[in-house]
């Protein structure tokens, strides 16, 4: 089920030409990360204060069904604007790993399982760890599982 609502496109360019052509082409365009060949997912969130949809590409990182997305805004010392979408709105997000968009629920994980969470991450994709070096706060770690 698609979250209803007023699409808002990013901002930036390329987060936006990259999910139109992820879109536009089920998932078989524009489904690396610029330059690396690194696969991503196109996640859908409902903006925090403005209620309007949001899409985000972000790095593929699934384990048995379920997906890690991790915050880290290339270390940056704020959260992404999607971490408080996320916080706001943790059962109206959809994945698009693909030729279609699945709901799935998210939530935050602490401690112990962040940690485990966190390592798959940085399998996938090496430059999380640099990112925690860059900033002082703790990159938020979420895990979303599908509702269907």
């Amino acid at each position: 089920m698609a979250i209803d609502g007023v699409y808002e496109p990013s901002p930036v360019e390329w987060v936006r030409n990259q999910v139109e052509t992820y879109e536009q082409s089920g998932g078989t365009e524009g489904n690396t990360l610029r330059g690396t060949g690194l696969p991503v997912i196109v996640v859908t969130t409902r903006g925090n204060r403005s209620g309007r949809v949001r899409k985000t590409p972000l790095m593929r990182v699934e384990f048995e069904g379920q997906y890690v997305l991790i915050a880290s805004q290339g270390g940056a010392s704020k959260h992404p604007v999607w971490y408080h979408n996320l916080k706001a709105h943790p059962d109206s997000v959809e994945i698009q790993d693909g030729p279609a968009p699945f709901a799935v629920t998210v939530r935050e994980v602490t401690d112990g399982e962040r940690a485990v969470w966190w390592e798959r991450a940085v399998a996938a994709f090496a430059p999380y760890a640099d990112y925690q070096i860059k900033t002082e706060r703790v990159i938020p770690v979420f895990v979303a599982t599908p509702s269907r």
